[in-house]
């Protein structure tokens, strides 16, 4: 049976094989190549991954990664559509679809809307019912960095608060897109943005995200 995290992962080694591994993606200073380096890694080398939080491994990852991005990208792409290694706890179909479904999710758009002629992605309700349950549960962890109040809505009216504080900024739009705004890629996310001025200005330039 076929999983977010599964049809998400396919998707995004599909893009980054179309796409080569010398073109653009929204993570800065990252091509194509870079991207998928980073996916396999984080999946393949605990040992390492953990510098994308600790800044006592970052040496280290920065190593690794640099070993990764140095094989062959035809290599990458296939350990990406692979899956886990085995033996990895994300074998497990529900870990998995915890560690990877909005990672996936992002990186998938990272590719798609570095392109100049990309168009908006069609996302069904169940899937934009899940990126919301996700926004609900990590929404304060992505937007802790906000140096404004951050409020999360869906067209809908459906609430999160991603940062406490004043004055406040409201984020409307579509579950998929208010997790691209608040994971750090505001200038490509579609939201609409209410609020003070110069507090709406603060939060498009704002460091969002997990790192």
């Amino acid at each position: 049976m076929s999983t977010h995290a599964k049809r998400e992962r396919l998707l995004l080694a599909d893009l980054l094989e179309a796409a080569g591994p010398e073109a653009p993606t929204l993570c800065d200073g990252w091509l194509t190549r870079d991207l998928a380096a980073h996916v396999v890694v984080r999946e393949r080398r605990p040992d390492a991954a953990g510098g994308m939080m600790l800044a006592a491994l970052r040496n280290r990852l920065e190593r690794v990664q640099a070993e990764y991005v140095a094989k062959p990208y035809e290599e990458l792409i296939q350990l990406i559509r692979s899956g886990p290694p085995r033996m990895s706890p994300l074998g497990i179909k529900q870990l998995d679809e915890v560690a990877n479904t909005v990672e996936f999710y992002i990186h998938t758009e990272d590719v798609r809307r570095a392109q100049p002629d990309w168009t908006p992605r069609e996302v069904d309700r169940v899937f934009a019912d899940t990126l919301w349950s996700r926004l609900e549960k990590g929404g304060r962890m992505m937007g802790r960095k906000s140096p404004v109040g951050l409020v999360l809505r869906r067209p809908d009216g459906q609430t999160a608060v991603a940062h406490r504080g004043t004055p406040v900024v409201t984020a409307t739009g579509e579950p998929s897109e208010l997790l691209l705004f608040v994971s750090g890629r505001q200038e490509a996310a579609r939201v609409e943005l209410a609020g003070d001025k110069e507090a709406i200005e603060r939060i498009r330039d704002a460091k969002l995200g997990i790192a």
